[in-house]
């Protein structure tokens, strides 16, 4: 296999990842663009995620190198996987899911296809693709790279960044900017749900 695997990277405090867990991807969108990954869509509804970014670089159609990610990765983490060409093969079911669930991951994002939806969405797992496929990835062990840089809807990933995702979209953030960011984010936060809590009233008043 002409693979690149590097070590996994944790960049982020555990404390700066417990502060994000309050935060919206639409609080991000807010504010910024970056980050952003357009065309990225939760593959099923009540979703929530967040975690430290294991990168995969898949070449369709083997999806072998995704063994070794699986084996890299460590609890909270995200697979976050880019497929290069062949964007209808899908690299991610139901197998690599129940195996995401064993390691702990917090989420896989796929800017490619994604198979077996209606297991995935049974396991609960939180997936993100851009598509859904019947024709798959299989094991040939020709190439594929974890834990190096990739490209995914535009957006240029680093092993170690943040994964945001919900029901709205996914948001990814570099070390730094998640830090300058978060007082921001936390005060349109406090807001927003003030704000929420006096409509909310309103619409009580008028139903009495």
């Amino acid at each position: 296999m002409t693979d690149r695997i590097a070590p996994r990277q944790k960049l982020v405090s555990d404390e700066l990842l417990g502060e994000y867990r309050q935060i919206a991807s639409s609080t991000i969108g807010h504010l910024t663009e970056k980050g952003y990954l357009r065309g990225i869509k939760p593959l099923f509804n009540e979703i929530r995620m967040l975690g430290n970014v294991v990168t995969v670089k898949v070449f369709p159609p083997d999806g072998s190198i995704l063994r070794e990610a699986l084996l890299l990765s460590e609890p909270g983490d995200v697979l976050l996987i880019e497929c290069v060409g062949a964007a209808e093969c899908a690299c991610w079911g139901e197998l690599r899911t129940l195996a995401g669930l064993i390691k702990g991951l917090a989420g896989v994002v796929v800017a490619g296809a994604v198979t077996d939806v209606s297991a995935l969405r049974r396991h609960g797992l939180p997936v993100f693709c851009q598509d859904r496929s019947a024709y798959t990835t299989r094991s040939i062990g020709l190439a594929g790279e974890v834990n190096q840089p990739i490209s995914v809807a535009g957006v240029q990933v680093q092993p170690g960044d943040i994964a945001i995702g919900d029901d709205d979209g996914v948001f990814i953030l570099d070390p730094q900017r998640a830090g300058e960011l978060l007082p921001e984010l936390l005060a349109k936060e406090a807001l927003d749900q003030t704000r929420r809590e006096a409509f909310l009233r309103r619409i009580e008043a008028r139903q009495d």
